[in-house]
């Protein structure tokens, strides 16, 4: 398996990648890709993706730091992409739920960022949250784009799944669909996500899976397969038949193979 979202920078995962990567290996997860959230996140993500293997990379800004977009963004994330290319770009999108950024700046860094993954043909690493109806919107404009890219950490409704879906979109599942206190809908909506649209990811070190016995105090990118089995048994199929369909839509969108 290869997890397709990791915020990798956090000291317990990052001082010691060697140890990181050690012990997802054991638990047969091959490989991770790294989101970026900022500009220096881009770039160091991008480091760690030349020195391992089995790791890759997204280059973006995410909602919350769009107020840190400046007019040279866009071509700075451009000439990191001609130096080393990366998977996606991204975290992009809208969260309109607390708002660390003003909509405004939101929708400028967005808009750019969509610029800039159809300049290099790179899918789009989604966030929405609170912000639906726009998104859809925004991305319409996009048809190409939106068929080949990802909603990151999906946790919403049958209504919401079905209007991604009709944008081409493939759907990214976390540890919340492990939740039983808030997973409700998620879990609801699983069923109905066809297989070849369906993608695994941690968000470690957030979300970390509830049904993990004993509960550890973070969430890693080791604890991917107590994602898999939960969606698995949601949707009455094989583990197996999960996981190779996730690692074939993995790289049908990103292009990567541990």
């Amino acid at each position: 398996m290869i997890d397709i979202g990791v915020n990798i920078n956090h000291r317990f995962l990052l001082d010691d990648m060697v140890k990181t990567l050690s012990e997802m290996q054991e638990n047969n997860v091959n490989g991770m890709i790294c989101i970026a959230s900022d500009l220096d996140e881009s770039k160091q993500v991008q480091g760690l993706s030349q020195i391992y293997p089995n790791v890759w990379n997204t280059l973006g800004c995410h909602p919350h730091q769009a107020k840190s977009w400046t007019s040279d963004s866009q071509s700075q994330l451009s000439a990191l992409i001609h130096g080393e290319r990366p998977v996606a770009i991204g975290e992009m999108g809208l969260d309109f739920n607390r708002n660390y950024s003003t909509p405004d700046e939101q929708r400028h860094a967005f808009r750019e960022q969509l610029e800039l993954a159809s300049e290099h043909k790179l899918p789009l690493y989604l966030h929405e949250r609170d912000a639906h109806k726009e998104m859809l919107e925004t991305l319409k404009q996009y048809p190409e784009l939106a068929h080949k890219s990802v909603i990151h950490c999906f946790t919403g409704s049958k209504e919401a799944l079905d209007n991604y879906l009709a944008l081409g979109l493939y759907i990214g599942i976390t540890g919340w669909v492990c939740d039983e206190r808030r997973g409700g809908d998620l879990q609801d909506a699983i069923p109905h996500i066809p297989l070849d649209r369906i993608l695994l990811e941690t968000d470690a070190p957030f979300l970390l899976p509830r049904n993990i016995r004993p509960r550890p105090k973070k969430n890693h990118p080791k604890y991917l397969p107590w994602i898999a089995e939960e969606v698995a048994r949601l949707k009455g199929i094989p583990l197996q038949t999960l996981i190779q369909a996730t690692m074939n839509n993995t790289e049908t969108v990103f292009g990567i193979r541990a």
